[in-house]
């Protein structure tokens, strides 16, 4: 390692790219603090979907045993009618994006997701600290001074932001970013998994755009429904419930089970499908963001996570094998993440697009195809 691009890193943000950064970074020898501006237990109580190429990832950190045993795997995606009856209309084969030995898909809870990692990268040897964050960042050509929310200061050779879509890093580097609100909502439950749930089957159609689940433990999945971004702000929580109810009335097969659950208040959340591609290059200096900070995409083609965990295993990799962080090494990371990650994001755009047109000539299928070709290969 003593011929590594740098010897300490600073990470901010604790969530998928953050953690996986840092935990291969410090694997590697570097001296890795990670700051997250929340508290430790504070990831949305959500479920996330992902895909093999982020498995892939996982293995390569060694947290796959912990996430197969605290999520739920599965190789087909079902298709169904938004009928009386929530009739399947095909089970077809999902593409098993990370190769043949991992599942295609697997789902798991959010808050255990980041369990997994943060313990992950302890062990590594990252230095955690939460409610703490960055408030200033001066550099030069050899490295960043960071002063912190806590009033003590540190120099760094590299700061990674993975600090989320409203990433504080990116602000404070002055790159402006439009983020957009794609033109839809969704409502998410969080409750317990029917036995009939085993996979995730996907309504398209009916008074929402998609209706769909996905199994994330032996007991648990996560539920949602798409419609026209509304503004919901002005519901109470009971209010909220009360129309995410009455969207699922419409939806049958395991969603009448699904929809029996939703009693609670708290198990219930609204927010809006929100977008963004920052152009390259990804750093100023020696500063560069990562995972949503750099590129968020809307859930349709479940890549946000995979693409996170991508930035983090190329940018890790370069770091540790280079000897110099120069223009050479930020160019290499763009030319392998600045168009696969591009090209996930105006995919899923499409799928949303042609939602929302009801556009009945869309070939769905071409592009997730095409998708999933370009994820089965290695970032």
């Amino acid at each position: 390692m003593s011929g590594a691009a740098v010897t300490s890193v600073l990470v901010v943000g604790a969530g998928i790219a953050g953690t996986a950064v840092a935990a291969t970074l410090a694997r590697g020898g570097v001296e890795v603090d990670l700051v997250e501006i929340k508290p430790r237990n504070s990831a949305l109580g959500s479920g996330i979907t992902l895909q093999g190429n982020a498995l892939r990832i996982l293995r390569d950190l060694g947290v796959w045993d912990q996430v197969a045993d605290n999520g739920f795997a599965f190789d087909t995606l079902g298709l169904r009618a938004p009928d009386a009856d929530g009739t399947v209309l095909v089970e077809m084969p999902d593409a098993r994006t990370g190769g043949p030995d991992l599942p295609a898909t697997l789902g798991i809870e959010r808050p255990l997701l980041a369990e997994i990692l943060h313990a992950n990268a302890e062990s590594a040897g990252v230095k955690m600290k939460f409610c703490t964050t960055t408030t200033g960042l001066v550099q030069d050509n050899q490295g960043v001074d960071v002063t912190f929310s806590d009033g003590s200061t540190r120099r760094y050779d590299v700061v990674i932001g993975a600090d989320g879509i409203r990433s504080w890093t990116r602000r404070a580097l002055g790159i402006p970013l439009d983020t957009k609100p794609t033109g839809m909502g969704i409502w998410r439950l969080i409750g317990r998994r029917p036995a009939a749930v085993t996979r995730t089957d996907l309504y398209y159609g009916g008074a929402c755009y998609i209706a769909g689940y996905c199994p994330t433990g032996e007991d648990s999945l996560y539920a949602y429904l798409v419609e026209d971004a509304r503004d919901r702000s002005n519901l109470s929580p009971e209010e909220q419930l009360a129309v995410m109810r009455e969207l699922a009335s419409n939806y049958h097969g395991p969603w009448d089970e699904i929809r029996e659950q939703l009693t609670d208040p708290a198990a219930v959340n609204y927010t809006w499908f929100e977008s963004h591609v920052l152009d390259q290059p990804w750093n100023r200096g020696r500063v560069v963001l990562i995972g949503d900070a750099a590129h968020a995409c809307p859930p349709t083609l479940a890549q946000g996570g995979a693409q996170a965990l991508e930035d983090a295993a190329v940018l890790a990799e370069l770091l540790l094998d280079r000897s110099v962080v120069d223009e050479h090494l930020w160019d290499e990371f763009m030319n392998r993440r600045f168009p696969r990650a591009k090209a996930v994001v105006e995919a899923s755009l499409q799928l949303g697009t042609w939602m929302l047109d009801h556009d009945q000539d869309a070939d769905v299928p071409a592009l997730m195809g095409r998708i999933a070709a370009l994820v089965s290969e290695p970032a």
